[in-house]
């Protein structure tokens, strides 16, 4: 069995985050019924064959080169504008990186993310979806005990449609696009981030003027 005092210790030894902790143990486990020494040693290589350690040891690097990358949809109906970082100007120009930069865009472009993160989520929108929720849930008659706890997933859900980085990578459904940055980090040897972007639809936010041809006709010939 898995208890939160030993992710805690995996995570001490490797930097790598919670969740990641958990799945590498899980994944070391085997048929073993508790936490070994083996297992955690276990769990540190799958980490390293990850690229998870790697991401995590440069965590705290600052990240200031870069690229700012545009891209067009096909039909020229869609755009993007995105920043994404690196450690060095020397890999920003590398075209392992601009192909990264076109992969995000891309999914950007497709998914709409609204937010970057999480942490990004307005205050506003975010009472807004919960209590939302809330009212669905009491009209459904779900007990109050319940309520929480449901609200607590549909939120979860709420978070991997409209933050890009929580979001399933288009390319690669089984990563999030922080999985997928994180991977990248650890293949390329330097952090990489995304730190903003803007989305462009054609016509979006304008309202179309509806022509009824009938009505126009009518008009004529009064």
């Amino acid at each position: 069995m898995i208890t939160a005092s030993d992710i805690a210790a995996l995570r001490a030894k490797t930097g790598a985050g919670m969740m990641d902790c958990k799945k590498a143990l899980e994944e070391a486990m085997g048929d073993a019924s508790e936490v070994s020494a083996q297992v955690i040693e276990q769990a540190i290589d799958n980490l390293r064959k990850s690229g998870v350690m790697k991401a995590a040891k440069r965590a705290d690097k600052i990240a200031a080169e870069g690229l700012v990358y545009a891209y067009i949809h096909g039909n020229g109906k869609i755009g993007v504008l995105l920043e994404v970082n690196c450690e060095t100007d020397f890999v920003g120009k590398t075209d392992a990186f601009k192909v990264l930069c076109n992969d995000v865009a891309m999914h950007i472009a497709a998914a709409n993310p609204k937010y970057l993160s999480r942490e990004d989520v307005s205050s506003t929108d975010l009472e807004r979806e919960k209590n939302i929720y809330v009212e669905q849930l009491k009209t459904e008659g779900k007990p109050a005990e319940m309520i929480e706890k449901i609200v607590e997933g549909k939120m979860s859900k709420y978070y991997s449609e409209m933050c890009l980085l929580e979001q399933p990578f288009i390319k690669d459904e089984t990563v999030t696009i922080e999985k997928m940055l994180a991977g990248k980090t650890g293949e390329i040897g330097e952090k990489i981030t995304v730190r903003r972007f803007a989305r462009y639809e054609l016509g979006e936010g304008l309202e179309k003027k509806v022509h009824d041809l009938a009505a126009e006709v009518a008009e004529q010939l009064k």
